[in-house]
């Protein structure tokens, strides 16, 4: 299953090859709305969302982008866009509300799927996209060894259903954030900030994803299934040893420790050892690691920035936060060069190309996918048109980071942008927007943005044009 034709540069532009993926990504959460309705039941993120002060400007998933009663508008504007494919995430509290699968929650997955294949777009599937059912949180979340088999009696329900009519599936997106974010920082659902806790539920996301493959292959046998993780290179900012220390542990927890179990059959030494403080070793039981490894036909990559990382303080430095456990040594130091999206983070699609190198040379020969890839700009409308040149930039600079890889031999199959919408950005709430399409959240009105009709003219071609007009970068907020 290669693809037929390699990448070629011509003196128009850079070729992608025929069969290639061209994708859009969106989340259960951050679009659908709804969350009460046809019987849907509390997920982690409502509970989390309702705390006080958790979500910027008090926000929650309330209307979002309202996909659930406006799919197959949705789908509609995915078809006028030229996509071959949208990447999806099911919602566990609506499948499987009080743990009994809903006819109702169900029956939208059904139709979605339904549109999208009259459509002419390939439905990608992600069965996890963090959105816990709260009663499972209740009795200890990820934390709960038990909770992974309730995510396989979750997906032999929704497989079961949707079966071969999706065109891939994934297990889970980003259980490092999950994990990490969810347990040992706090600022994502459940919102706790518990280190033994982070290294629990890491490990039980990974055996969930195992038990699920294990579904998929009995219940949908013909359909390629993977994981999404979100990967991103680390490099010390010095030879000092100080700083290659914090750039393997940094490496080790956010790329390695997910790696390493799905590709290569069993956990990094070095990270074991990292996280041995916090119990990791008493939660991980002979056995497990060989249902992590159930062979994967494609794996997703989720790439948004990479990490420059030193052992010791920096002129402009900040400290590693929690999320890597153990990491009080670290500092993230920042490119002062970079461009910086609305939140903040450092433009460096150059990362985008390691990334792919590094997978593809480390691991065994798998297919690729860019899974996940977007940035936040204010996208701010004049006379009805949202004119954001810094992601039609964001775009252009890193499909060509994307088309590198595959120069330099990666089996990348496809790219999927972040987001089709703008939706809920988790923590954020509405204050970020990722969306090719502009959602005015009053009214609801859809509003492609200029990197929409951008990313339809590369997808109708299959080429990069050279030096597109549109593709100068700007500073962020100035279109």
């Amino acid at each position: 299953m290669t693809m037929s034709v390699e990448p070629q540069a011509t003196e128009t532009g850079l070729v992608f090859p025929p069969g290639f993926v061209w994708g859009a990504a969106t989340a259960a959460f951050q679009v659908e709305g709804s969350t009460t309705v046809d019987g849907r039941e509390p997920s982690v993120w409502d509970t989390f969302a309702a705390r006080p002060g958790a979500i910027r400007g008090g926000d929650t998933g309330e209307p979002a982008a309202d996909h659930y009663r406006r799919a197959g508008e949705d789908v509609a504007l995915m078809r006028s866009l030229g996509l071959g494919a949208y990447r999806f995430s099911l919602a566990w509290p609506r499948i499987r509300p009080g743990g009994t699968p809903s006819v109702r929650g169900i029956a939208f997955y059904d139709r979605l799927v339904d549109s999208l294949l009259a459509a002419g777009i390939a439905p990608w599937a992600t069965l996890y996209h963090w959105d816990l059912p709260q009663r499972l949180e209740d009795l200890g979340g990820w934390t709960a060894r038990d909770t992974a088999y309730r995510f396989a009696e979750y997906a032999e329900t929704i497989v079961g259903v949707l079966g071969d009519r999706v065109a891939s599936w994934s297990t889970l997106n980003e259980p490092w954030c999950a994990a990490m974010l969810g347990y040992a920082k706090g600022v994502h659902a459940p919102g706790r900030a518990d280190p033994a806790a982070a290294a629990a539920a890491a490990h039980h996301l990974l055996l969930g994803h195992g038990l699920a493959m294990d579904v998929l292959r009995r219940d949908a046998p013909r359909v390629p299934a993977g994981i999404t993780l979100n990967l991103y290179p680390v490099t010390p900012d010095s030879d000092a040893p100080e700083d290659i220390e914090a750039a393997r542990l940094v490496d080790g927890q956010q790329n390695r420790l997910f790696l390493d179990p799905v590709l290569r059959g069993g956990y990094p030494a070095d990270v074991v050892a990292d996280l041995a403080p916090f119990g990791f070793e008493d939660v991980v039981r002979p056995g497990d690691e060989s249902v992590i490894a159930a062979p994967v036909d494609w794996l997703g990559v989720n790439y948004y920035r990479d990490y420059r990382v030193a052992g010791t303080p920096r002129p402009g430095s900040s400290p590693a936060e929690a999320e890597w456990l153990g990491a009080g040594n670290v500092h993230f130091v920042p490119d002062p060069a970079a461009p910086l999206t609305d939140s903040g983070w450092e433009v460096r699609p150059g990362g985008l190309t390691t990334s792919l190198l590094q997978v593809h040379r480390d691991y065994r020969p798998v297919p690729l996918y860019v899974t996940e890839n977007g940035a936040a700009y204010p996208d701010v409308p004049r006379d009805g048109e949202i004119a954001d040149t810094d992601r039609v930039a964001f775009l252009d600079a890193h499909l060509r980071a994307a088309h590198e890889a595959l120069e330099q031999g990666v089996d990348l199959r496809g790219y999927f942008y972040w987001s089709l919408l703008d939706n809920f950005e988790w923590a954020e709430g509405y204050a970020k927007r990722f969306g090719l399409v502009h959602v005015d959240y009053a009214t609801q009105q859809r509003t492609p943005k200029r990197s929409a009709r951008w990313y339809a003219e590369v997808i109708a071609r299959g080429v990069l044009q050279d030096h597109p007009e549109s593709a100068t970068h700007h500073s962020p907020g100035h279109p």
